[in-house]
């Protein structure tokens, strides 16, 4: 396993915890110590593979991600191809929510709803779940027409939250 490594705009891909620290002791602002070692050593050790923030200063970071790739150009044309093939998945599951099915669904939704305390007079996020059959022409106007409907009720404070249609906060059934 390699490691690739990103300082600002100074980045790397190296071969172990060893060549890293000569890295990153040749930054301007990285003073390498002992700390920075053991993350090091404990992430490759470790079966995480997202990537691992190592503090620098206060508030600065360098980052390391852990990759198969042997040199940065496989890299970068692996992420480059793992992001396009993400935005196609992405996509085709949106055409598959616009996709026509007319006739009603079950919906469910849970949403924040916010909630004034009446003594306090403070106000707070509520998981509340809204159950309902929905006339629509796909799970995109199902979606649409839950979230209208519930945006436009007057007992529902317009700060309320609602999730995604992607979420696993709605849910949905084509009854037919």
């Amino acid at each position: 396993m390699n490691l690739y490594l990103r300082y600002f705009d100074d980045e790397t891909l190296v071969h172990s915890v060893d060549e890293a620290l000569a890295f990153l002791s040749t930054l301007d602002d990285v003073e390498v110590n002992n700390n920075m070692r053991q993350e090091l050593e404990k992430f490759m050790q470790s079966s995480a593979m997202y990537p691992k923030h190592v503090k620098v200063h206060a508030r600065s970071f360098f980052i390391a991600i852990k990759t198969t790739a042997a040199t940065m150009e496989e890299f970068k044309a692996k992420g480059a191809s793992q992001n396009k093939a993400e935005k196609a998945a992405q996509k085709e599951a949106l055409a598959q929510f616009a996709a026509p099915q007319p006739g009603w669904y079950a919906a469910k939704l849970t949403f924040k709803r916010v909630i004034q305390m009446p003594d306090t007079l403070k106000s707070h996020y509520v998981d509340t779940p809204f159950i309902c059959k929905v006339k629509a022409q796909s799970t995109q106007d199902c979606y649409e027409k839950v979230v209208a409907h519930l945006r436009s009720r007057a007992d529902i404070d317009p700060r309320s939250q609602y999730p995604s249609i992607k979420s696993p906060s709605f849910e949905w059934n084509f009854l037919g």
